[in-house]
């Protein structure tokens, strides 16, 4: 600490700082703030809760509004829609949890603490109609098409008597199968999740507690209901009025769920996805030191013909853009039969013409007078690239090995071409497009797991950088 105060406290020799100092240590400060916010925000936003994701919230901390339930029920009455306050989290969180989890809660004891309009909305949104439909229609001895009603098209629901076949039930059966079968005039029951805010009532003048749908105070006015339900209108309430309580709550379980195996709704194991990757980038990037190492050896200490030709051909695949080889290297894993396993992500890209350069330049500064020497003694090429070149190229070799790791880490293309049709050699980038959903959200899985798939890299450079600039620093230099 003390060292890196004395360098980040550095003047240009004055007791004072001058206006280069201050144009430094600006520069310095947007340096890092333009490399390590982005980085900070998904860190950050890994952390919220899934409403709050979906809600758009841009602060930038972790946590929730305090909330409440806004239901809306249908019945012969028409569509009634009021507030339900004081519910657990995890009624408000039941769409997100996994089975395990609903497992663990009484659904039941917490219906029987609600009657009318609110027991309808709770037991739609808790999943319970379908439930306890069938366990009715199995008790009553019901027709059995009855189950199948609610997926027919509507041609094949007209050949069906389904009100007549519910007649003779009481009226709470009645309204079960009702909601079940989607007889007029009912509909699937809503229940979603509100800001609670207290705001200035704008008839009134009092303090009010209200729900509103999304607590933006960039907005003048917000649309509120009352929690007290003493009137369906829909109030426009000043937000410069308005006051909603806040707890920072981070959201570990995004993290724990999909490395458990327990995320709802995501069919690839991550942890396995991890172990892939980790596998596929040690074994590559030990292939490909072992190749390009050996390539560079010959092509900086050997002299033979077609050298410069071979020099430069390698150098040329630098400029063929990877899509141009993408039908190609398709085609080629498909033939040799390495689809589908993670051999065919690491025998691919095994020789890197960047890596081939890298290591040449290096290799050239190496004296040949050592290897002359070595030959005098009898040592074999094979033990002289082994005994010598190799350890004097060791800084090359530790940049090119930390580059490889990066670069096979975050390969999304080649794991695309080769593995996408086997879900158990996924890589980790390929695991990140699992968590796409086009009717549940699970974003909040997908940031946490790229959060946690940057750790390796962001080890790799933290505690090996020193390597990176040595090796490439050194190269042509030494």
């Amino acid at each position: 600490m003390t060292a890196l105060w004395t360098f980040l406290s550095r003047t240009q020799g004055r007791n004072r700082l001058t206006w280069v100092d201050w144009v430094s240590y600006g520069y310095l400060a947007f340096g890092f703030l333009l490399i390590f916010l982005p980085v900070c925000w998904i860190v950050l936003n890994s952390l919220k809760t899934p409403s709050q994701l979906e809600q758009q919230d841009i602060s930038l901390l972790p946590g929730e509004y305090r909330q409440v339930a806004r239901a809306t029920v249908y019945g012969p009455d028409g569509r009634s829609i009021f507030i339900i306050e004081n519910l657990p989290d995890w009624v408000l969180n039941w769409r997100t949890m996994n089975e395990e989890d609903r497992a663990d809660q009484d659904v039941e004891g917490l219906l029987n603490g609600f009657r009318g309009d609110s027991h309808y909305a709770l037991r739609s949104a808790l999943g319970q109609v379908p439930l306890k439909a069938r366990s009715l229609i199995s008790e009553r001895r019901l027709p059995q098409w009855l189950l199948r009603y609610p997926a027919l098209s509507a041609s094949a629901k007209a050949e069906f008597d389904a009100a007549g076949a519910i007649a003779g039930l009481a009226e709470e059966e009645q309204r079960l199968l009702a909601e079940f079968l989607g007889l007029d005039p009912y509909q699937a029951n809503k229940l979603i999740s509100q800001v609670l805010v207290s705001a200035i009532h704008p008839e009134t003048g009092e303090r009010t507690a209200f729900a509103v749908p999304r607590f933006d105070p960039s907005k003048p006015t917000l649309p509120a209901r009352l929690v007290d339900n003493s009137s369906d209108r829909v109030f426009k309430i000043e937000t410069a009025t308005a006051h909603a309580e806040r707890r920072i709550q981070p959201a570990f379980s995004n993290f724990i769920e999909p490395l458990a195996g327990r995320a709802r709704a995501v069919t690839v194991n991550f942890t396995r996805c991890f172990t892939n990757s980790l596998l596929v980038t040690v074994i590559a990037t030990i292939i490909t030191l072992a190749i390009n190492s050996m390539a560079a050896f010959a092509l900086s200490k050997y002299r033979f013909r077609g050298q410069t030709f071979f020099f430069v051909f390698i150098l040329a695949t630098l400029m063929v853009p990877p899509t141009i080889t993408l039908v190609g290297v398709f085609k080629a894993i498909h033939a040799t039969g390495l689809s589908g396993s993670i051999w065919g992500v690491i025998i691919p890209g095994a020789a890197t013409p960047a890596g081939v350069f890298l290591l040449r330049q290096y290799m050239l500064t190496i004296p040949d007078e050592l290897l002359e020497a070595a030959r005098m003694d009898a040592a074999s090429e094979w033990k002289i690239y082994w005994r010598i070149m190799l350890p004097l190229a060791l800084p090359a070799l530790a940049a090119l090995g930390i580059l490889s790791i990066v670069w096979r880490w975050n390969d999304l293309i080649l794991p695309m071409v080769a593995i996408a049709t086997t879900k158990d050699a996924y890589t980790i980038q390929l695991c990140l497009l699992e968590f796409r959903g086009e009717h549940l959200s699970r974003e909040h899985f997908r940031l946490a797991m790229t959060v946690f798939s940057l750790i390796p890299t962001t080890l790799v450079f933290v505690f090996l950088q020193k390597y990176i600039t040595t090796g490439i620093a050194n190269t042509g230099l030494k």
